[in-house]
């Protein structure tokens, strides 16, 4: 609900609520019955708060939660939490349908994995290999200077 995402997102950027009702030019007061879900603010205030904890409306908007991990935050704009996946016996992972929609994905599309000492990222093989063309070219280009 949007009273646990207020509180979640102000603790996660280390605001006091004083300081958030500063930012968008609210009475404290107004704001901590926002986090008690005794009122809401009007969609100018989530345009506001949204702006603010760097997210979109619709995510300050949405409570996701994951089993084992409790309530998570709403992302930041632009990314995407998108649940867990399970790795099968064989190793195939499963990945949802709208990640598979918003990239296009289809099957038998090749994807590269990319992995640091934190975790793992997968991208469509053409992209990575466009990527991987333009840094040589760049390369190249200022070898030559």
């Amino acid at each position: 609900m949007l009273k646990d995402n207020l509180i979640m997102l102000r603790r996660i950027h280390g605001y006091s609520q004083e300081e958030i009702a500063e930012k968008i030019g609210i009475s404290r007061q107004a704001y901590a019955k926002w986090e008690k879900g005794l009122t809401i603010p009007d969609v100018e205030k989530c345009a506001l708060l949204a702006e603010v904890y760097e997210t979109t409306v619709d995510n300050l908007l949405k409570t996701g939660s994951e089993d084992g991990i409790g309530m998570i935050p709403p992302p930041p704009k632009g990314k995407n939490i998108w649940g867990t996946v399970t790795i099968s016996d064989g190793g195939q992972i499963v990945i949802p349908k709208g990640v598979r929609d918003m990239f296009g994905l289809s099957g038998g599309q090749r994807l590269i994995v990319l992995t640091d000492e934190v975790g793992m990222a997968i991208i469509p093989a053409e992209q990575f290999e466009e990527n991987m063309k333009k840094a040589l070219e760049m390369f190249d280009a200022s070898a030559e200077n």
